[in-house]
């Protein structure tokens, strides 16, 4: 007797097949979307550097919510691991750091023991940070230092289990001077001219604004246009995470090795972040429908089906120290922050992927922004992709 399935029209067959994946899709998709998760989210306060006789002293205030309208989640641990990016060798150079509790219904210990503290739902929790950098005499400490990247390392204790988090904070010693029109150093383009921006190292304490006019605001004219790179503007909006923290499922570790291995899907963890950003569903459906046309020489269509997202992450490595060590996303509504940059600067404003082989993607502009005047002056990568530090490019028209 005939197995039923070889008897069935070939239309029924394909009905059948669609209709198991559609359902293998929303089981995968709500499996994720159910996977127990904290709810706590911490954020940065205002934070100032004191340069000192003694030293350098750095104060600060990290915030601790939870938006949950039902579960409360314990805080059982709280640290600091401060590190230190400088100019030249930090050595004999000191670093001392301590956090203590500002919790709103409990008084800080007086050893600054951090205990155990219920984060109740829909309240918040606080925490002073303060730290003292010190070096032998003769060293001067002022102009060595450069930045301090200050990893919070904390756990979050609840329905959903123990869950070890780390996130990292950056915070400038030390700041260039903004742009000077008697000084600046254009460089000659393509019917325009150049000019790469250095700014301090960019982070969550930043404004993108305020970072936008203060370096670059007195060198602006009507007419210019003025580039941020997607990765600067991302870790200024916070969009970023330490492998760590990331748990690749097995649908993240099967299809990670689909990829070349220099690209930031090849890891688990690189892949897992875009799980987590746009759905198991949608990722798996792009790599199946990418697989398929790839076989007949249709490329790239994987990246289309899965989001901007999928082109934009960048895995440990593929960004300037310290976040060579995290996985940064692409930035978040870039077309918005170029729209409310271009009406307070003057200038068009545009967000820019460039890389050192030539490769310029525009991934928003401000109205009537010249995209075909950005191509030609961002191709040879005035701003480069090492330590530069010049996030901000400015492009004036010939």
């Amino acid at each position: 007797m005939p197995f039923p399935l070889f008897t069935t029209p070939p239309l029924a067959c394909l009905l059948l097949a669609l209709a198991l994946l559609a359902a293998a899709l929303l089981v995968l998709e709500l499996r994720h979307r159910l996977r127990p998760a904290s709810p706590l989210v911490l954020s940065a306060g205002d934070w100032r550097v004191q340069r000192q006789e003694s030293g350098v002293q750095v104060q600060g205030t990290i915030a601790i919510s939870n938006p949950h309208r039902r579960m409360e989640v314990f805080v059982p641990e709280l640290s600091l691991r401060p590190t230190l990016l400088g100019r030249a060798s930090l050595q004999g150079v000191e670093i001392k750091s301590q956090v203590i509790s500002r919790h709103p219904d409990e008084p800080a210990r007086p050893d600054n023991y951090w205990f155990a503290y219920i984060v109740k739902a829909g309240k918040s929790t606080s925490a002073q940070v303060k730290l003292s950098i010190t070096a032998p005499e003769g060293l001067d400490l002022p102009k060595l230092l450069d930045t301090l990247w200050l990893e919070i390392l904390w756990v979050n204790y609840g329905p959903f289990g123990r869950l070890r988090r780390r996130d990292g904070l950056l915070v400038p010693l030390r700041r260039p001077a903004p742009a000077n029109p008697a000084q600046a150093q254009w460089l000659a383009g393509e019917d325009c001219q150049v000019l790469p921006i250095r700014t301090h190292l960019l982070g969550v304490l930043d404004d993108p604004a305020a970072v936008l006019r203060h370096y670059a605001g007195a060198v602006l004219q009507p007419g210019d246009v003025l580039t941020i790179g997607e990765t600067p503007l991302a870790v200024i909006q916070g969009r970023y995470h330490h492998p760590e923290t990331v748990a690749p499922s097995c649908l993240a570790r099967l299809l990670c090795r689909a990829f070349h291995p220099t690209s930031s899907l090849a890891t688990a963890c690189g892949m897992q972040s875009l799980i987590d950003l746009v759905g198991p569903a949608r990722v798996l459906l792009a790599w199946l429908i990418g697989t398929a046309l790839k076989l007949v020489g249709l490329k790239g269509w994987f990246y289309r089906l899965a989001g901007e997202q999928a082109r934009l992450i960048d895995d440990i490595t593929g960004t300037t120290p310290p976040y060579d060590q995290t996985i940064v996303l692409g930035p978040d509504q870039p077309g918005p922050f170029c729209a409310a940059m271009a009406r307070e600067l003057g200038v068009a404003v545009a967000v820019v992927d460039v890389n050192d082989l030539g490769r310029v993607k525009v991934l928003a502009a401000s109205q009537g922004c010249d995209e075909a005047l950005l191509m030609r002056a961002l191709r040879p990568n005035p701003a480069g992709n090492a330590n530069q530090r010049t996030p901000l490019v400015l492009i004036r028209p010939a």
